[in-house]
């Protein structure tokens, strides 16, 4: 559980920690440039996985979120058309980065 901030109500934080999410979401969205494999290199999580958080934090309150339904949210679109429109194949060095990534630990 995250502490409050100084200040500042839980419901207003979590009103924060929302518009905070919303606007990573639209970021991503204008970024399709940016590979999924890219950020999981360079950061430890990707589209994907902001879709299945969502997902998880469906489940734990019992609401019924497809995977699908929280990829869309995520991507703003069906995942496979946001995969036919963006997603390039991942190069020899993505590749690498990505399975160093997991040997690590990521």
């Amino acid at each position: 559980m995250t502490e409050p901030m100084t200040g500042i109500d839980p419901a207003t934080q979590t009103e924060l920690e929302a518009a905070v999410f919303r606007r990573l979401v639209s970021h991503l969205r204008n970024r399709a440039d940016v590979q999924n494999i890219d950020l999981m290199n360079l950061a430890g999580f990707c589209r994907n996985c902001l879709s299945n958080w969502l997902k998880d934090a469906a489940d734990e309150r019992g609401l019924a979120v497809s995977k699908d339904q929280s990829r869309e949210h995520v991507y703003g679109m069906p995942y496979e058309e946001w995969k036919q429109k963006h997603q390039t194949e991942a190069s020899p060095e993505q590749r690498a980065g990505f399975s160093a990534a997991q040997t690590s630990g990521h």
